[in-house]
């Protein structure tokens, strides 16, 4: 499953994420709102979810998003979308490690790991696995 640049959700996310390149979380955060309430299928409620989290104010709403991201993802059969797991698990990891609820943060951590291998090679990839691995540090000291 590609990311159908024609699609209006996807469409929706991108502007948001332009608008967050101009330093407009506001506007960004409504977009991507937007593309949640339009959202029609999983995947397109898992792409909008997946920027929503983002926006949260709090830890628990970001915790709560990323895990509706990540159930909609998990329903997805797409080679594309499972790539999306490490990062998925990672922010999860991250939404308990803030909350203070280790075991769940070293939990979705190892979860995080176990998909490490569906990640590019490039910039992106080494990003989420040094993430990964650093999380896995910080709460198993």
């Amino acid at each position: 499953m590609e990311f159908d640049p024609n699609n209006n959700v996807v469409k929706l996310c991108a502007q948001g994420m332009d608008m967050e390149g101009k330093g407009k979380p506001d506007d960004a955060s409504r977009l991507f709102l937007q593309a949640w309430n339009e959202a029609t299928n999983d995947f397109e409620k898992f792409t909008a979810a997946h920027y929503v989290a983002r926006h949260q104010k709090s830890a628990a709403d970001k915790l709560k998003w990323d895990e509706t991201a990540l159930q909609l993802a998990l329903k997805i059969n797409d080679d594309t979308v499972k790539a999306t797991f490490p990062s998925l698990y990672l922010n999860i990891a991250k939404g308990y490690e803030d909350l203070n609820d280790l075991a769940n943060a070293k939990r979705n951590f190892e979860l995080a790991h176990s998909f490490i291998h569906l990640l590019p090679g490039n910039g992106y990839g080494n990003m989420i696995k040094g993430g990964i691995i650093n999380g896995m540090k910080r709460v198993t000291k």
